[in-house]
């Protein structure tokens, strides 16, 4: 996140399965450790001096255990991203609890010969929620 000194959670179980993951392992919900909410604020708790946001990459598929997660961040007075293969308008539908909560979001399955936010023709999008700016920009050389 452009501005921003972030903690990054991958979480497991993506159902998008998209073509040339650079993630396979994460589609296995199996893989990886319970991020229990007792145990996600000891994390929070050693990295708050440091950090301004934290990072899901996915999780919406868990609604209700990510938005548990993500009232502990907002308790911790951090900002908040979740990274998505999908589009705004199927969070939006989806999942909309999370775009009131949120402040940053990148959407977009990845297709490779689009590529991610350096690209111009990508079809990610990364978008400040609370402005509603695209920080597409801040990625491109």
């Amino acid at each position: 996140i452009p501005n921003e000194i972030s903690l990054c959670f991958t979480m497991t179980g993506c159902q998008l399965a998209c073509k040339d993951c650079h993630s396979e392992h994460l589609w296995n919900p199996e893989n990886g450790k319970i991020l229990n909410p007792g145990m996600f604020e000891k994390v929070l708790l050693k990295y708050s001096e440091t950090i301004t946001c934290v990072i899901f990459m996915g999780g919406e598929w868990s609604c209700s255990e990510l938005l548990i997660l993500i009232n502990i961040v907002k308790k911790f007075g951090l900002k908040v991203a979740l990274y998505t293969g999908l589009n705004e308008k199927q969070i939006q539908r989806k999942y909309p609890e999370l775009l009131n909560i949120l402040d940053f979001i990148k959407t977009g399955k990845w297709i490779s010969s689009l590529g991610g936010l350096d690209k111009l023709k990508t079809n990610q999008i990364l978008k400040d929620l609370r402005s509603g700016e695209i920080l597409n920009k801040y990625f491109h050389h």
